[in-house]
């Protein structure tokens, strides 16, 4: 299954197509550059609000101004499945040169598969229709890993992050493992593992996401049980930091992670 996002840019690819335009020919329309409108329909640049308004006012005809046209009308439904803070984070997630992830309970989110981000948010809290928002919008930011030019990733996991079962689902970690090898072996994604003999040590109190951004400011993520929030105050990144070379300091190097993470697969299997 596609996620939510998936099918925005597809339709937009179908709307460019069936009105048989070149990417040059349809970014001139809408005052675009063809590599702006190539960049935007493989999820290489996000779809934004004025984007959708310069589409809808060329092509569709029943497009009023100050009122939302076919495309505006699928942003803001998808934008519905996320709250303030994580369109925040998801703009910072889009501008980011440089994301380190640290998370000591379960698969960073951006390199989670669909089956594995079901599972997560499958609890007696969220209605199913809430569950199927939250995974498709968890899929669709997947797509910065994907696109051309993008930026490294450095996740670090504690190894019982792959020693976790789903319960009543055995294929599932089969599958995630699986795709944390094939992850792991692109050339911008490093996935370090903190290995059991590392006793106690600095962070296992949270993750936390660390993005660098073009300017060269930074910001953080932090999720807690109650919410999350996005963090650019000079102190706690300072923190946070000194937190993330603490925990980069008792993980196996690149090679030795990803020879675990094999050999984790194979007891999945």
């Amino acid at each position: 299954m596609g996620s939510v996002m998936d099918y925005v840019l597809m339709e937009l690819r179908l709307l460019r197509q069936t009105l048989g335009l070149s990417q040059e020919d349809f970014g001139r329309s809408i005052g675009y550059s063809a590599s702006h409108v190539s960049a935007v329909e493989t999820g290489g640049r996000p779809l934004t609000p004025d984007y959708a308004v310069a589409v809808d006012r060329a092509h569709d005809p029943t497009f009023r101004e100050g009122q939302d046209g076919r495309v505006g009308r699928m942003l803001r439904e998808l934008a519905k499945a996320d709250p303030d803070w994580l369109r925040e984070w998801i703009e910072c997630e889009q501008e980011a040169t440089l994301l380190r992830w640290y998370e000591p309970a379960f698969v960073p989110g951006l390199l989670q598969t669909e089956a594995y981000a079901r599972a997560m948010f499958t609890t007696d809290i969220l209605q199913p229709v809430d569950v199927e928002q939250r995974v498709q919008s968890r899929l669709a930011r997947q797509a910065i890993l994907t696109r051309d030019s993008a930026a490294p990733l450095v996740a670090v996991i504690d190894v019982m992050v792959l020693r976790r079962p789903v319960v009543g689902q055995p294929g599932v970690m089969a599958e995630q493992v699986a795709h944390l090898v094939k992850m792991g072996e692109l050339p911008h994604v490093q996935i370090l593992v903190v290995p059991k003999d590392a006793g106690i040590y600095p962070g296992l109190q949270g993750g936390f996401i660390l993005a660098t951004l073009g300017d060269g400011s930074m910001v953080t993520h932090l999720d807690h049980q109650v919410r999350a929030q996005v963090v650019d105050g000079a102190d706690d990144l300072a923190t946070l930091q000194r937190t993330w070379e603490a925990v980069r300091s008792v993980t196996l190097p690149r090679r030795q992670s990803l020879d675990l993470i094999k050999k984790a697969a194979q007891t999945w299997t």
